[in-house]
């Protein structure tokens, strides 16, 4: 089927709820994804932060394929192998005590916050629990998720949410130990800002307001789903600033492209948090999923994907601070490792076109900064080509 008629006839049956690239990307291979034309893109976006290992893994591929002639579903009243190795794996890496998978990030921040409204409740015998989250935070599109998220354009149209939140300005601990009140049961944040402009916390920040939950016995939630799973050069993030929450959210990188998500929390918490008939899933935690999960961690290990972060990461930070110190429209670069963005002086929306034009698959962060989440496979020939197709691109800036 021709290009054109597949958008048309996708356009007359989906629900329009995203402004789509008149691309339809058709297969992959390592670092790079080709359309129904046979185009070829060398992508910088990774489907949102997801696709870590790339595209076109052998080993991964073969896990999955093994585990669909076995088995893909039995719900949550039986126990799987792949559930026991994904969760023995996800609790090394993580260096958390408890997890369950969900089938996505949104659902993982659900259940970060009823375990943090739970454990509350069970330490003082009453509902009624507040969260603080962070301005320009984004969390998810379920009301709860979007209860969280720092952003009013986000939240507006579907107000009243969920009762009970406070927000308060990243990397400002004034402005956090303001919010904190006798109700306040966590406070939820990412270490690195994602969809609100790629905003690293402040290191001596993270520290101070786990100095405040630790005194006021609050949770301290981090929300991982786009940051960890190696995009920094630590497993996660937190394991980067040396700040550990008591409760960690991940989804994205930790199926490389299945649905799974997941929510850990510490021994402490967990002991006081969700019991049994508190929460629950249908298909998170599944044989498939868990069978993908286990086998990304695998391929981390025997790929050496942290170290390659740390080499590609470095390279194209410095590539990028060129780029930012020789045009003016370039206000700033900020991120770490692969997680990284620039930030201009105008919307980004015609140049992220121009660059697919010329075989770049780039994403934004707001409407004036450029995303990068590349495969964690990067190496620093993609930077180079990449950086020749940006810098080719920013005539149309001139």
């Amino acid at each position: 089927m021709k290009t054109e008629q597949i958008i048309k006839e996708a356009e007359q049956v989906l629900l329009h709820t995203y402004n789509r690239y008149p691309i339809v990307l058709d297969h992959g291979e390592g670092m790079y994804l080709y359309d129904t034309d046979g185009k070829e893109y060398l992508d910088f976006a990774a489907g949102i932060a997801v696709c870590a290992l790339g595209y076109g893994n052998k080993e991964y591929e073969g896990a999955l394929t093994e585990q669909i002639g076995r088995l893909l579903h039995t719900s949550n009243y039986y126990y799987s192998e792949p559930v026991m190795e994904a969760g023995k794996k996800f609790i090394k890496a993580s260096g958390m005590d408890r997890v369950f998978f969900t089938n996505s990030g949104t659902e993982a921040i659900e259940g970060a916050v009823k375990s943090a409204k739970k454990y509350a409740y069970t330490r003082d015998g009453h509902a009624g629990f507040e969260i603080v989250a962070m301005e320009q935070s984004f969390h998810g599109r379920s009301i709860g998720a979007l209860s969280v998220t720092g952003n009013a354009h986000y939240r507006e149209a579907f107000e009243p949410l969920m009762d009970g939140v406070r927000f308060a300005r990243f990397n400002d601990y004034d402005s956090v130990a303001a919010q904190v009140n006798e109700k306040t049961c966590a406070i939820l944040l990412e270490p690195i800002q994602g969809e609100g402009g790629i905003y690293p916390a402040d290191p001596e920040f993270l520290r101070k307001v786990r100095a405040l939950c630790d005194e006021k016995d609050i949770l301290l939630i981090f929300d991982e789903i786009q940051c960890g799973m190696g995009r920094t050069g630590s497993m996660f993030a937190w394991q980067h600033y040396g700040v550990k929450p008591d409760i960690l959210t991940s989804a994205k990188a930790l199926g490389c492209g299945v649905p799974i998500g997941a929510f850990a929390l510490t021994e402490r918490v967990a002991e006081k948090s969700l019991a049994p008939g508190d929460h629950g899933t249908t298909y998170g935690g599944n044989p498939f999923v868990c069978k993908a999960a286990a086998k990304v961690f695998d391929l981390f290990e025997s790929m050496k994907i942290l170290d390659n972060v740390a080499e590609t990461g470095a390279y194209l930070t410095r590539v990028l601070d060129e780029m930012a110190a020789s045009y003016e429209f370039v206000k700033a670069r900020r991120g770490v490792g692969l997680m990284q963005g620039l930030e201009f002086t105008v919307p980004v929306g015609d140049l992220i076109c121009k660059c697919q034009e010329q075989g770049l698959l780039l994403i934004n962060a707001g409407t004036n900064i450029l995303r990068m989440v590349p495969p964690l496979i990067a190496e620093k020939k993609h930077v180079d080509r990449m950086a020749e197709i940006l810098k080719n691109s920013f005539k149309i800036l001139l």
